[in-house]
């Protein structure tokens, strides 16, 4: 489900500032160096708009910082001189230096920069904060605190994409979604209704998962495998994301990162928000939101 909220209605106007230029800038610039996509947003000072959020993709983390920071800049009409300082984050941010064309460059916690900004993309007092990349990363936020790592998992984009390459000989992301499409888990998955009397589940849903590729069929196509992935990895992050909600006594759990952009993904996680009695959260700019995050840092700096 996608959550229009109050931070949404702000980002509305997030601004391309060609047509502005009349007057002098004060833009504080966030890059996120993950480990596929570089992502990069700004925010004007004066406004506190939101500016251009857009990614690149690279496979050297110099190449795609550097490269997302020229395009921000051009596709804005951004000067040097209009920039105030430039905030990074992610795994490839080691590789950066402490300046990048003499602007100063400082380093924010990855962990910080989620929950900050997940908290801004949804206006919500504390919630737990999932950043679905490559791997996950799970934090609990909560507005005046400093979030707190709480743990994750290695199962994430990269192991959808190596799934199915190795067993699908796929390796672009659309056509994985489009084949999954076609897809049904009853020639993939074993659910608990398969497993036990009805009358004795203890309150669990019958179609609930009882084991991921648990029952998979000689007649299995490919189209069943594809779902099958992304079913077991969306699973297993709402399973780790639910038991962190629960260890902090909160319902909210926003789903930030790559993988939000993912139509499965908008599909699985309402019905598991029902089925477990949380609130799963896809907010507008879910992709962005650790690098918001990350710019934010610098923003409330005096």
């Amino acid at each position: 489900m996608v959550l229009h909220t109050e931070a949404f209605r702000r980002t509305v106007g997030v601004i391309m500032i060609k047509e502005r230029k009349d007057f002098t800038m004060s833009i504080v610039i966030g890059i996120d160096v993950g480990g596929s996509t570089t992502k990069i947003v700004g925010f004007d000072r004066q406004t506190k708009r939101l500016i251009s959020p857009q990614f690149v993709r690279a496979t050297d983390p110099v190449t795609s910082f550097y490269g997302a920071f020229g395009k921000f800049t051009a596709d804005n009409a951004l000067s040097l001189s209009d920039v105030e300082k430039v905030l990074v984050t992610g795994v490839g941010a080691s590789y950066v230096g402490e300046s990048i064309y003499s602007l100063p460059c400082e380093y924010v916690k990855e962990f910080d920069s989620i929950g900050q900004g997940g908290l801004y993309i949804t206006d919500l007092p504390r919630a737990i904060v999932v950043s679905m990349g490559t791997g996950t990363a799970i934090v609990y936020a909560e507005r005046g605190k400093k979030p707190i790592y709480l743990g994750g998992t290695g199962v994430g984009g990269g192991t959808i994409t190596g799934l199915a390459k190795r067993i699908l000989n796929i390796d672009v992301i659309d056509h994985l979604e489009d084949l999954a499409e076609e897809g049904s888990l009853e020639n993939i998955d074993l659910h608990v209704g398969e497993l036990t009397d009805k009358r004795h589940t203890h309150g669990m849903a019958l179609d609930l998962t009882a084991s991921n590729f648990g029952r998979v069929s000689d007649i299995a196509s490919k189209a069943d495998v594809a779902l099958g992935i992304f079913n077991m990895v969306f699973e297993t992050v709402a399973m780790v994301s639910i038991f962190a909600a629960r260890s902090q006594s909160c319902r909210d759990i926003v789903l930030t990162g790559q993988l939000t952009g993912l139509r499965y993904a908008h599909k699985i996680f309402p019905r598991l928000s029902e089925m477990f009695d949380v609130n799963f959260v896809i907010p507008e700019h879910a992709r962005f939101a650790t690098v918001i995050g990350t710019a934010l840092s610098g923003l409330s700096e005096s």
